[in-house]
């Protein structure tokens, strides 16, 4: 398989750690929907990252569906999703709380970092910066105190994309969240982070 996309995208690392997890061989292209258009459209026409080619060709968008693909592939208790009904619903409460802060946060970083200053809409981005803490606050309510894997005794995709999402916030705008507000989501992230999948999937040099 192949995994299209850059690792800065919270998306595409998301998807790439947990091939790791699930022990899925697959290779990474690096390719930025921004710098590298036309190369990432010959894969993909819509230039969405992340995108997985399968190995049979057909090509997936969207980290979800792809994740949801993939879990499909392996036994069961190798998956990244609780089957439990009770323990499926949260692990979704805390990949729902943990995407929305994705989402705002790459909202903020387009409006900082891609529209002129002069034409930046400050109430628009009070609202985004407060949905912002607001999804980490819930998100930071929903982890225990202690030092335990969210849905079991490995990590899994709630404990994923709760690191990915926060990591990402760091790597981009710590200001946004200040890790002294969140220290059980700033906790889950730095155990998440020493794993090997999440060392292999390393910002560190990303540009």
């Amino acid at each position: 398989m192949r995994l299209i996309g850059m690792l800065d995208s919270p998306y595409v690392r998301r998807v790439a750690v947990s091939l790791h997890l699930l022990g899925l061989p697959f290779a990474l292209e690096q390719v930025s929907v921004f710098r590298d258009y036309d190369q990432f459209e010959t894969v993909n026409p819509v230039v969405k990252a992340p995108s997985l080619v399968t190995d049979g060709g057909v090509v997936l968008m969207d980290s979800t569906l792809i994740l949801d693909y993939l879990d499909r592939l392996v036994p069961q208790d190798r998956r990244l999703t609780p089957e439990a009904p009770d323990a499926y619903l949260r692990s979704q409460r805390i990949i729902g709380l943990a995407l929305a802060a994705c989402e705002k946060t790459v909202q903020l970083i387009y409006e900082l970092n891609l529209r002129p200053e002069e034409k930046q809409h400050a109430p628009w981005m009070d609202r985004v910066k407060g949905q912002l803490a607001t999804a980490y606050a819930l998100l930071e309510a929903e982890l225990p105190a202690e030092p335990v894997w969210l849905c079991g005794r490995r990590p899994m995709q709630a404990d994923i994309t709760a690191a990915v999402a926060w990591g990402f916030t760091q790597f981009r705008h710590p200001e946004l969240a200040e890790a002294e507000d969140f220290p059980r989501l700033a906790a889950l992230s730095a155990r998440a982070e020493a794993l090997a999948p999440f060392v292999a999937c390393s910002l560190d040099g990303v540009i």
